[in-house]
C-alpha cells in the first residue's frame, strides 16, 4: 500500500507539471486573450485546447479537425506524424500522466459518493460503451469535416465545436470570465456544451475517467499504439501467481496478466505498485516475449 500511495501522489505531481507546462501563458488569463507566439505550432500531446487562455500549444485532435476542414485540402501530414511518434513512443501513458482533462476527471472521483463500476455490474453495456471513442474519433473528429468540406467547400471542428468539454473547461469558461466582450456572443451553443461538461463532471465522480474511458478520440488513437508502443507493461509467467490483485486493482478495469497492453490500459502504474510477486513491469527496455507470457500464464491456470 505504500508503494501505491507513492506511485499515486507522484502522479499527481507529473499531471499537475504537466498542466502547468503546457498552459503557462497565465497573463491571458487575465487578460481573455490568446498566446498566438511560434509554440503554438506545436501540438501538447494530451487533450489541451488551443483557445485555452494560457496554452502555449495546440490539441493534436483540434489541429487534425482543422487540417481535414480545410478548404485547399491540405493533408495534416504534420499532425499525423506527431500523433504517431507519441503513440509509438508512449502510448496512452500519456492519458494517465499527461493529459489535463484526465486528471480533472480523477479529481472529481475522489469526492466522496456512491461508484459506479460497469464493467462489473453491466458489462455488456460497458463493452459497448467502449466503441465510443472510436465512433467519436471516426464519426466527428474525420467524417464530419471531411463530408462538410466536400459538400460545402469547407469544413468545420465538429468535435470541437459541438462536443469538447475540455475546450469548454479550459478555454470557454477562462475567456468569458475574463473577456466581457465574448460574454455577449455566448448563445445557445455555450450553454450546450456547458451541458456536455456538467454531466462529465458528474459521472466523474461516480465512474472513473468515464470522458476517457467511453468518448475521447485522442483515447481511441493512442489507443492503437498500446500493444506496440515503445513504453508498455509485461508480466513475468515465472514470477506471476495469478493472484488477481492487480486486475482487481486497475481502476480500468484491465485483465492484466491477460491483456495488460490493451488499448483501455492508460500505463498509471496501479497494477505494479499492488504486485506481491513484482511480477509486472511498466517503462522502457526489455520485455518479457508475448509467446513466453501467453504460455506462462496458461501453465499457472492448469
Amino acid at each position: 500500500m505504500a508503494n501505491l500511495k507513492r506511485l499515486k501522489i507522484k502522479r499527481n505531481i507529473v499531471q499537475g507539471l504537466a498542466l502547468l507546462l503546457g498552459n503557462a501563458n497565465l497573463p491571458g488569463f487575465v487578460n481573455g486573450t490568446i498566446y498566438q507566439g511560434p509554440l503554438k505550432r506545436v501540438c501538447l500531446p494530451g487533450l489541451n485546447c488551443y483557445s485555452c487562455p494560457g496554452a502555449l500549444g495546440a490539441c493534436p485532435i483540434g489541429s487534425l479537425q482543422n487540417g481535414l476542414a480545410d478548404p485547399f485540402w491540405r493533408i495534416p501530414f504534420y499532425v499525423l506524424g506527431l500523433l504517431s511518434l507519441f503513440g509509438l513512443v508512449l502510448g496512452r501513458f500519456i492519458c494517465g500522466w499527461l493529459c489535463p482533462f484526465g486528471w480533472f476527471q480523477e479529481l472529481l472521483h475522489k469526492i466522496r459518493s456512491p461508484k459506479l463500476n460497469l464493467a462489473k455490474s453491466h458489462a455488456r453495456l460497458h463493452k459497448t460503451l467502449l466503441w465510443g471513442k472510436t465512433a467519436m474519433l471516426s464519426g466527428l473528429v474525420i467524417l464530419t469535416p471531411l463530408l462538410l468540406r466536400v459538400l460545402t467547400g469547407y469544413g468545420i471542428p465538429a468535435f470541437c465545436t459541438y462536443v469538447c468539454p475540455s475546450g469548454t473547461l479550459m478555454a470557454g469558461i477562462p475567456l468569458l470570465s475574463a473577456n466581457e466582450g465574448l460574454r455577449g456572443l455566448a448563445g445557445w451553443l455555450f450553454s450546450w456544451k456547458m451541458s456536455v461538461l456538467l454531466a462529465v463532471a458528474v459521472l466523474s465522480v461516480l465512474i472513473y475517467r468515464p470522458f476517457c474511458r467511453y468518448l475521447c478520440p485522442l483515447g481511441a488513437i493512442y489507443g492503437f499504439f498500446n500493444r506496440i508502443s515503445l513504453y508498455r507493461i509485461s508480466v513475468d509467467p515465472q514470477l506471476c501467481t495469478h493472484c488477481g490483485r492487480c486486475t482487481r486493482q486497475c481502476p480500468m478495469q484491465v485483465p492484466i496478466p491477460y491483456d495488460g497492453d490493451g488499448p483501455e490500459c492508460i500505463r498509471c502504474g496501479e497494477c505494479a505498485a499492488v504486485c506481491p510477486e513484482g511480477a509486472i513491469r511498466i517503462g522502457f527496455g526489455k520485455h518479457v516475449k508475448e509467446q513466453d507470457q501467453a504460455s506462462g500464464l496458461s501453465e499457472k491456470t492448469r
